[in-house]
């Protein structure tokens, strides 16, 4: 709950109240007006720390401490979120292997600072009649970048949104151990050609 929106007082205005006192003790469920007349005698405020209960739950503190104390729990939680950007990075259908190559180092320089990549393909004319160039196209990207040291997943596989087919890619920990005797499947395999239908009718999702 955020600071502004914390009930004190003579804010708080339901009849009843479950009161907690300044010393830690519940005193049960009171009227909010002897509530505020206990607060007032101790010096201290009444804060609704838990609106949605019934009665609410009020304690008689410090309110400029314990809205001080919030706030910086809050500044704390803020600064340790992690936030996940999704970059971009378009090719065309006729790309070549140094423009490709290119376009891979931008992906691994993405992934490697934390955020997702969508790779795009675009379709320009009777291109669309052949999509599993496009498809390939997203196989040999997701071949250099196994080949290289980032480490990633596919998040979304290939999937077709008007005249573009696009892959999410989204980073993970670890560089991925090679293929195991045990035959477990590849990052290629796992965006092999179910991506998209014949007719290219599937729309992106959301990232």
């Amino acid at each position: 709950m955020a600071a502004k929106e914390i009930r004190v007082n003579r804010q708080i205005r339901c009849p009843q109240v479950f009161l907690i006192n300044e010393k830690g003790e519940k005193c049960g469920n009171i009227s909010t007006f002897d509530a505020l007349n206990m607060a007032d005698e101790a010096g201290l405020d009444l804060v609704e720390i838990s609106p949605n209960s019934n009665p609410p739950v009020c304690k008689i503190l410090d309110y400029g401490k314990y809205r001080y104390e919030l706030e910086r729990k809050q500044r704390e939680a803020k600064k340790n979120q992690t936030i996940v950007k999704v970059k971009e990075v378009r090719m065309q259908v006729k790309v070549d292997v140094g423009d490709m190559k290119t376009k891979v180092r931008f992906i691994t320089e993405f992934l490697s600072e934390g955020n997702k990549v969508r790779v795009s393909v675009r379709f320009r004319g009777r291109e669309m009649q052949h999509l599993d160039i496009g498809q390939g196209v997203l196989e040999k990207v997701l071949g250099m970048l196994s080949a290289g040291d980032v480490a990633y997943q596919i998040e979304q596989p290939a999937t077709m949104e008007g005249r573009m087919m696009s892959m999410l890619l989204a980073p993970t920990k670890a560089k991925q151990s090679k293929q195991s005797s045990s035959g477990s499947q590849s990052p290629q395999s796992s965006a092999g050609g179910n991506g998209y239908d014949s007719n290219g009718d599937q729309s992106t999702q959301s990232a």
